[in-house]
């Protein structure tokens, strides 16, 4: 079976000789057609080693090691990768396993490199990996980006779930709000639970890092910082009540301890979310994706 493809190659290749260089007669000439023809279709080596550069730029990228990776930011999967591409991502490097075929999404010119299934597995975070993964340059956004408009932003303000934190990227987005302020203490929105949770948002919405002094700033910008709670008491507002048509920044604390008394001494209110039933509070990312959608629900009725 190889003899016979080989032969058949063979024969595409002098057939091409013939019609892109007819005064290619010779033996000498076709040769030398045919030793550029096998080398440019021959495929890419595959790195074995976990040592190549590269290699060592994934690994560092995947653990969070900005300077390190060079500030790269490592995605993995065929869906990441494709919400990448149509977010308008740079792709830097795509790595796939020796498995697996390159995905044919990924553009012509982009560096690629095969991985032996040893050396993919030992990078990668995921327990299935799919084979596939890359660099990317992550979008540089400042908080300009995030005071656009009828500014409506959610502030994490000590979340340290990356799932809580990807899934309310996601509906930062879903809901039409104009940005994300990460604070000190705050999970990385880069970390890969936090990728996966926000299912390609974090590429397409501003997310900004941001000290306590920047956030109380954002009230001489006309915007009011609303603490949400989970509690009800005479100076808590509850969500329906709330007026969210107006510039507003919506803070969201950690997920045991709540915001502290500094963020709570800096809010200008405070909303709940009413639970009828025996529920002693909800979870961040499910009570700042309701507040969100409440917001986004008053905003479209202007």
């Amino acid at each position: 079976m190889v003899a016979a493809n080989l032969h058949q190659d063979i024969s595409i290749a002098l057939f091409i000789t013939t019609l892109a260089c007819p005064q290619a007669q010779d033996k000498g000439q076709r040769k030398i057609f045919l030793m550029t023809f096998f080398e440019k279709a021959a495929p890419a080596s595959i790195v074995s080693s976990r040592a190549n550069s590269r290699v060592k730029q994934l690994r560092a990228a995947f653990a969070g090691h900005a300077r390190l990776s060079g500030g790269m930011v490592a995605i993995e999967g065929d869906h990441l990768l494709a919400e990448a591409l149509r977010s308008g991502m740079v792709l830097k490097t795509v790595f796939v396993s020796e498995r697996r075929e390159l995905p044919a999404i990924v553009p012509r010119g982009v560096e690629v490199l095969r991985l032996t299934d040893e050396v993919f597995e030992s990078v990668v975070e995921t327990r299935a990996p799919q084979g596939v993964a890359a660099l990317i340059v992550p979008p540089m956004h400042a908080m300009e980006d995030v005071l656009r408009g009828t500014p409506l932003i959610l502030i994490a303000a000590g979340l340290q779930d990356p799932g809580n934190l990807g899934t309310l990227v996601r509906s930062a987005e879903a809901f039409g709000a104009t940005g994300v302020l990460t604070t000190p203490g705050t999970v990385s929105a880069w970390n890969q639970k936090a990728l996966r949770a926000s299912v390609g948002s974090v590429f397409r919405m501003p997310v900004v890092a941001a000290t306590m002094e920047e956030v109380a700033g954002l009230k001489l910008r006309g915007v009011r910082l609303i603490a949400a709670v989970g509690f009800d008491d005479s100076e808590t507002i509850v969500a329906q009540e709330m007026d969210f048509s107006r510039g507003c920044a919506l803070m969201i604390g950690n997920e045991g301890a709540g915001l502290t008394a500094e963020w709570m001494e800096m809010a200008d209110a405070r909303v709940t979310i009413p639970c009828p039933g025996p529920v002693e509070s909800l979870n961040a990312a499910i009570a700042g994706s309701l507040l969100l959608y409440e917001a986004s629900r008053q905003r479209s009725m202007r």
